[in-house]
């Protein structure tokens, strides 16, 4: 099973790119490819620049990723509430190839953030719109306090209500897997 996952940011220390990264390590047996949003630097979206540019490398590039995946684990870095401005505009850049950007691929929603809240509303914003987008949404977990339940030195989570947490929504997108194996 391929896995791609990124963190839907562009920080270099994206704590959600850590955790997307960790939850594929736990999916048995995949080959994981973690993104790192910095390769798919795009202008600013508006349709006056698509008339004069089309469709971007770095668009199409991602889009084709995500083509190329068994699966998708995602997880959102919240700005002021919503998306971060580089993965909103990445992903607008790709909706305008295909409005399905993550085209039917079973997908586990991530979201964390330092405090209590743990990127909750951008995780209730982005399940919210899933079908809109072609996702296949097996699992969503937001994870609240991420330095209390993550050892950054050993690179996993340390938590182990949230390790089942994550281990659970692994097993839904694995056992999905599975079934369209078997049939």
């Amino acid at each position: 099973m391929k896995i791609l996952a990124f963190g839907a940011s562009n920080s270099k220390n994206s704590i959600n790119k850590t955790l997307a990264e960790f939850t594929a390590s736990l999916v048995p047996g995949a080959d994981v490819e973690v993104l790192d949003l910095n390769d798919f630097e795009l202008p600013i979206f508006g349709e006056d620049i698509e008339k004069k540019i089309g469709q971007p490398e770095p668009a199409r590039k991602f889009f084709a990723k995500i083509g190329s995946a068994d699966g998708l684990i995602i997880s959102f870095a919240e700005h002021n509430g919503t998306y971060s401005a580089a993965y909103k505009n990445l992903f607008d850049w790709a909706s305008r190839i295909d409005q399905k950007v993550f085209q039917d691929k079973p997908t586990i929603y991530l979201a964390t953030s330092p405090g209590p809240g743990g990127a909750g509303s951008v995780l209730a914003s982005a399940e919210g719109s899933a079908e809109f987008f072609g996702v296949d949404l097996r699992a969503a977990v937001s994870v609240p306090n991420f330095y209390d339940v993550f050892d950054t030195r050993k690179g996993r989570v340390t938590d182990p209500d949230v390790l089942s947490e994550l281990t659970a929504a692994t097993q839904a997108l694995a056992m999905r897997e599975v079934a369209e194996h078997d049939a």
